[in-house]
């Protein structure tokens, strides 16, 4: 085993202040697996708050496990050793439970290289009695398990603060009596919230497509989402700080979860419902309690602009000169209040989303927002003092066609002139990606855009303006767009393609599926049968049946969604108020 490798897991420690280390024995172990750099994974609040909850039981000790960068890789493979975790450099296979938080497609892979260093067995399966159990949870784990289904042993299905309590409690109680593995994977199967593939079988036709899930005698046909109803139950904010994050020192405060604005291209907003808030004066106490070191307070929410006291948080923030940022804002519901607020702060940027660039297509996607909200966000950031405005958008969306290119190119060229007419000599920067459907939104069904046509219309957006010595067009790489959208869609057999990717092509995903003579771009370009289970049909995320599917004709026809209020009860999420 290597000190080299342990001397830095230390430095990593000391820069460290609020994490928990607990002596050996003390506490049952449990892995937390992000499976992304440490300066990634630690920007992530989800886990900060489930680290937190882990360790606030008393019976357990949570220790981080990340993906080492290229030279800490082989140097853990030159000398032998495995992973080991930040807290007390242990090695990975001793945990008697690896908790994963599964955010991103792209890192599913990451996560067999982080068991394979960890001498972690990949397949659930062939995992043996005394080995870990592996609990993935997260996003992806909430919309579509099925491409990770042959290497967990369960999935946490919706939000975790509760649910990780429920798992841990039937696990220490089972093992206490002495069950079997099998005994403890049943009983976890019969947890709300938690899917447990081995006891559901996917069915095929004779031309390999999915037809069915079909569940084992003793656990439910479905799983149903679990959500916490009462956010102010639990934690909300940065558990550890560290000049090592995305955000340095900064100190991220959830102010609310869900959105219910309706975008129907966002698995976040279906996923997620029903939108909640925090208590204000909560916020403002820990806001207050915040660790001395703390360099700026970042307020997480999906859409923070709409937290119903924004107008007061921010002014507490303002008067007692505690610089802020924001993660999300929407362009109309911004405000001079607002934007003064983010620029005495020092934000130098004002960043919206668009989307779309035509009103057609804005409604297509129910985004609810004008250009003339637009127009009002780049008068107020530069009357605030923001020089810079970022605009994000997305090309290739179902109905989209090449009028409405030219009406996004068009609509830029009027945000930059409005940008002069003001007197703003700013930068405008413009954010393209290509759309990837999601499972569990209106537009799950519909194909990716042809990557040639992809590729077409970035080429004339950004052809467009490329004299513009003030409009800087970003771009993303197709390929993994591409790779993406075949994970975020794919069914159990694309875990055998992982498993493939992982142990034959050094982790080369698209290899391996060429070797299974798939093309990702057809299999990402697929438009599924509106009419057929899917991958993902046997999870329950509380809409009512045939929602989707009516968003997506109301999506076809231009009609407008409104925004969530309260005691609805048209998607059906909101029927049943029980706390999960």
């Amino acid at each position: 085993m290597s000190w080299e490798i342990k001397n830095k897991i230390k430095q990593v420690l000391d820069k460290e202040e609020g994490t928990q280390i607990f002596a050996p024995g003390a506490r049952r172990p449990l892995a937390f697996i992000y499976p992304n750099s440490y300066n990634i994974g630690m920007s992530n609040l989800g886990l900060q708050i489930l680290y937190k909850e882990i360790n606030s039981r008393g019976d357990t000790a949570c220790e981080r496990f990340f993906l080492p960068d290229k030279k800490a890789k082989v140097d853990y493979m030159k000398t032998k050793t495995p992973l080991l975790s930040i807290e007390t450099q242990r090695p990975l296979a001793d945990f008697e439970i690896i908790a994963v938080m599964m955010s991103f497609e792209m890192d599913y892979l990451n996560l067999l290289t982080m068991l394979k260093m960890g001498k972690v067995g990949l397949l659930a399966a062939e995992r043996k009695e005394k080995e870990p159990l592996v609990i993935i949870g997260g996003p992806c784990a909430t919309f579509n398990p099925e491409p990770l289904a042959n290497f967990a042993d369960a999935f946490v299905i919706g939000e975790g603060e509760q649910t990780v309590n429920t798992i841990l409690d039937a696990v220490y109680q089972a093992k206490n009596e002495g069950k079997s593995k099998e005994e403890i994977l049943l009983s976890l199967a019969n947890l709300p919230g938690v899917y447990v593939p081995r006891f559901y079988k996917p069915v095929y036709d004779n031309e390999g497509e999915f037809v069915a899930m079909e569940a084992a005698n003793g656990v439910p046909a479905t799983i149903k989402r679990q959500w916490v109803h009462k956010l102010d139950s639990y934690s909300g904010n940065s558990a550890i700080l560290s000049s090592d994050t995305e955000f340095e020192n900064m100190y991220i405060i959830e102010v609310a979860r869900g959105c219910g604005r309706h975008c129907r291209f966002c698995m976040a907003g279906y996923c997620f419902r029903r939108p909640r808030a925090r208590d204000l004066d909560k916020i403002i106490e820990a806001i207050k309690e915040r660790p001395a070191r703390t360099k700026k307070v970042g307020l997480m929410g999906a859409a923070v602009s709409d937290y119903p006291q924004i107008k007061e948080l921010t002014k507490f923030l303002v008067d007692a000169e505690i610089p802020f940022t924001v993660a999300s804002l929407r362009a109309d519901s911004l405000d001079i209040e607002l934007a003064e607020a983010l620029a005495h702060s020092g934000q130098k940027t004002m960043t919206v989303a668009p989307e779309a660039g035509s009103e057609r297509m804005r409604k297509v996607i129910n985004k609810g927002i004008s250009e003339d909200d637009i127009y009002k966000a780049v008068v107020l950031a530069t009357a605030a003092g923001m020089k810079n405005i970022k605009l994000y958008y997305m090309i290739g969306l179902p109905t989209e066609e090449d009028s409405d290119i030219d009406e996004m190119i068009a609509m830029v060229a009027r945000v930059r002139a409005k940008m002069d007419e003001v007197a703003n000599k700013g930068d405008l920067v413009i954010s393209i990606n290509a759309f990837v459907p999601k499972p569990f939104t209106p537009f799950q069904w519909s194909p990716l855009a042809p990557v040639k046509l992809l590729k077409k219309r970035f080429n004339k957006i950004t052809e467009a303006f490329r004299k513009e010595k003030h409009v800087f067009i970003q771009t993303e790489s197709l390929k993994e767009t591409v790779l993406q959208a075949v994970l975020a869609r794919g069914d159990r057999n694309m875990g055998n393609i992982l498993y493939e990717a992982a142990t034959k092509y050094d982790g080369n995903f698209k290899q391996a599926l060429q070797e299974a003579d798939i093309d990702p771009e057809e299999y990402a370009g697929r438009t599924l049968d509106i009419n057929k289970s899917l991958p993902w049909s046997h999870l329950d995320m509380g809409l009512d049946e045939g929602y989707l599917a009516a968003e997506w004709e109301k999506a076809k026809n231009l009609a407008f969604t409104i925004p969530c209020f309260e005691n609805c009860k048209r998607c059906g999420v909101c029927k049943e108020e029980k706390d999960g």
